[in-house]
């Protein structure tokens, strides 16, 4: 990258959720944004005023991760894009659904090793290599606090997050001439419609802190890891001290009066 340019980030899973606040904060920090979505990539009302507001330059990439070579092919569209590959790579799409012991399958499992880990991989070794000489991206994979205690729940989901997780220090080593590679590791954050608001406040007085992590901490821990040049290698658990805690159940099942 040329002194005064703008820095180019690639956010999966950018356009909703906890991707858009990711986004979002490296709007404001000054990032152009290619924002990758599932089957639309269209942003979120308060991600869309955000770029907006900063006059960020952006543009959206539709992928299903579910298929073969989709790694290669969102990396070609960005590069083809913006002229250059990402400086910064946010690893945060991926699927959840519910399994356990007694109901995991090969199709289960494949799907959330393929979504949640793979293509990760793919698009961090593929990074890797087309990274100019001389410059080093950053790579954020967006894990779980359910890695360090897992319970029995989202069997398919947990096993792959923690394949993803232990990922980071391997291509930290890998790809240490390239990139630097690091994690963040959220607890329950934003509230599906699996909770209800009382469950929710229930359920941050189990936390060590009292509290769950909020979406703006998660975005400031990855913008604190793009910029951090020394980290890799390094998972920042943001949960509230959920993962010093070991929990018979997903806290969907918690707490419910």
């Amino acid at each position: 990258m040329s002194d005064g340019q703008m820095k180019l980030a690639l956010v999966t899973g950018g356009v909703r959720r906890i991707g858009a606040h990711i986004a979002g904060r490296l709007a404001d920090a000054g990032y152009a944004l290619a924002l990758h979505g599932h089957s639309d990539a269209d942003p979120e009302d308060e991600l869309a005023e955000k770029i907006k507001s900063n006059g960020t330059t952006w543009s959206g990439f539709v992928a299903d991760f579910g298929c073969d070579g989709a790694a290669a092919e969102l990396l070609a569209a960005v590069r083809q894009k913006f002229g250059r590959m990402p400086d910064l790579l946010v690893n945060n799409a991926s699927v959840f659904e519910y399994d356990d012991a007694h109901s995991l399958g090969a199709e289960t499992l494949e799907k959330h090793m393929k979504i949640n880990m793979m293509v990760p991989t793919l698009l961090t070794a593929i990074l890797a290599r087309e990274v100019p000489e001389g410059a080093r991206a950053a790579v954020i994979n967006i894990v779980d606090q359910r890695v360090r205690n897992p319970n029995g729940d989202q069997l398919s989901y947990t096993l792959s997050k923690q394949a993803l997780a232990e990922s980071v220090r391997a291509l930290a080593v890998a790809c240490a001439s390239n990139l630097r590679i690091n994690g963040v590791a959220p607890g329950l954050t934003l509230a599906t419609h699996d909770y209800s608001n009382d469950q929710m406040d229930r359920l941050a007085t189990n936390m060590p802190l009292n509290q769950l992590s909020s979406p703006d901490e998660i975005a400031d821990a990855v913008l604190y890891l793009a910029q951090a040049k020394s980290v890799t290698g390094q998972i920042l658990f943001v949960d509230g001290g959920a993962h010093m805690k070991s929990f018979d159940r997903d806290f969907m099942f918690m707490e419910r009066h």
